[in-house]
Parts: C-alpha cells; sequence; structure tokens
C-alpha cells in the first residue's frame, strides 16, 4: 500500500521511468543522434552557412584572413596548401568529426614574438606566450601610406601619428593590389625600410605594429627592420591584416593569439570595433 505521503515520491518515480523510456525510444531510432532522422534531410540539405565579415550592424570588423588552401605562403608559388584534414569522420563510423592542423605559425594573420630574429631571445623562452595582452588590446589608429613607396623614415614622419599612440595598423598598396588573395608569393610588397622602423622606435610611442602582407618588413630590409622592431621586446608585429573596405581612423583593437609556448610566432584573430 502507498501511503499519502508517498504518493507524490511514487509520482514523480513514475514520471521519470516513462521520461527514460522515451529517451531510449528516441536514442535508438538513430545509429547515431548527430544524424537527422529521414523526415529532416530535406531540412539539412536546405541550410545556408551565414559568414560574415562585419557583426553587430557593422560596428565589429573581422581584419583576420581566414586561411585557404590557395592564399600565400613565404616564399611559396604554390600557396599555403592543404592544412586541415578530417581525421575521424562521423560518416566512416567515428562517435564526432574531428580535424588535425599542420601549418606554418607565420601563415595568414599572424603575430611575430621576439624570438622569430633573435636566437638568444628563442632561446630564453620570449615566445608568443610572452606577449603583453595589454599591447595587443586597446585603442589603435588605422592609416593610408603613399602608394608609391615602402615604408621610410620620409614617409613615417609625413603621417604625423601624435604622442601617446601606442597602435597602429598601417595599410598600403598591398591592399589595393589584393596581394593576400593572391595564391602565388610576391616579394614587391610594400614594408617597412629600416630607416623606417628605426624613426618609429625613436620618434613614436607606438607598441604595435600592424601590416597588410605577411611581413612588416619590405623584401630589401626583411632581417635589418625586424631586427630594429623586435630587439628592445617592447614591440609586438602583427601580419597580413585584412583592411580592404576599413575606413581609416580610430578604432578599439582586440588581437589573441594563441597560447603556444616555445613558438615565435602563431596565428591570431584581430577585430576592429568602432
Amino acid at each position: 500500500m502507498i501511503t499519502t505521503a508517498a504518493r507524490p515520491l511514487h509520482a514523480l518515480l513514475l514520471h521519470f521511468l516513462l521520461l527514460v523510456s522515451v529517451v531510449s525510444a528516441a536514442a535508438a531510432a538513430s545509429a547515431h543522434p548527430g544524424y537527422p532522422e529521414a523526415e529532416q534531410c530535406v531540412e539539412a540539405a536546405e541550410l545556408v552557412v551565414n559568414r560574415m565579415e562585419e557583426y553587430d550592424s557593422g560596428r565589429i570588423l573581422d581584419i583576420t584572413h581566414f586561411y585557404r588552401e590557395d592564399m600565400p605562403s613565404w616564399e611559396s608559388d604554390e600557396g599555403l596548401g592543404s592544412f586541415l584534414w578530417l581525421a575521424g569522420s562521423m560518416k566512416n563510423g567515428s562517435k564526432a568529426n574531428s580535424s588535425v592542423m599542420k601549418l606554418p605559425a607565420h601563415s595568414g594573420t599572424h603575430v611575430d614574438a621576439p624570438g622569430h630574429v633573435f636566437l638568444h631571445y628563442f632561446e630564453a623562452g620570449f615566445d608568443v606566450d610572452t606577449l603583453d595582452l595589454h599591447v595587443l588590446n586597446g585603442p589603435a589608429l588605422l592609416v593610408d601610406i603613399p602608394r608609391d613607396k615602402n615604408i621610410t623614415a620620409e614617409v613615417m614622419k609625413s603621417l604625423h601619428i601624435p604622442k601617446g599612440v601606442r597602435r597602429v595598423l598601417f595599410r598600403t598598396l598591398n591592399t589595393d593590389r589584393r596581394l593576400m588573395w593572391k595564391k602565388e608569393f610576391d616579394s614587391s610588397y610594400v614594408g617597412f625600410m629600416k630607416d623606417g622602423a628605426q624613426w618609429l622606435v625613436d620618434n613614436t610611442d607606438i607598441k604595435l605594429v600592424g601590416v597588410d602582407y605577411l611581413s612588416v618588413a619590405a623584401w630589401d630590409d626583411l632581417i635589418p627592420s625586424h631586427l630594429v622592431f623586435l630587439e628592445s621586446r617592447e614591440i609586438i608585429l602583427v601580419e597580413a591584416l585584412k583592411l580592404d573596405d576599413v575606413e581609416a581612423g580610430i578604432y578599439n583593437l582586440h588581437c589573441l593569439p594563441l597560447r603556444l609556448r616555445g613558438a615565435e610566432g602563431s596565428p591570431i584573430r584581430c577585430i576592429l570595433i568602432k
């Protein structure tokens, strides 16, 4: 006999057992809960992926290049190539889809750490996990560079960047030529010459330098310019930014590299907020 006091508990137990039987029946009807039922297949085929470059009605701008096989790779005519494999597939019996990724640390939109060009910094552990997130996040100025030359001391002077500005993104002819959208690496890209890098270090408060191709330094001053920027370990270099159709001006910049201890570079996700 079920007493009056026990009736609520008995009713709850019956409800629980009924719920379990319903869930079990639903699970048994499908080989895998992640597969759509037959009546859902038509709806699944109609699913549309909505990829965006702007969010919150245009207030948030994604300035990161998405990774693709035909994006340029350093000193290569073949592009980045295959970098993503589906190692575990639900179609082949795996319980979940699981990908494996392999690509150079300095691919696409990425960040340089001091160990990139200084052996003693690399061996001492100045990797991407030591970069200052305060420098990578905060107010930033996007400027347009004269389109007919590399970034020299003369060009830096002509920009009249005020003291106190700590983060500057430099848009150059690289964006106009859409170099990051071409498969072949192009050594004629625009970048900093050594004297331009030195002028920035000596005459501004800039601690983050962002550019629109795979290297902040021009081809003819590749290592010398990097050495000037990274010697103090105070300046962070963000390369291969996507600055197409972004108005020059002041934004809030947010950049986050992967926490890759031991790595001198890392892919990075960067956004601008108006």
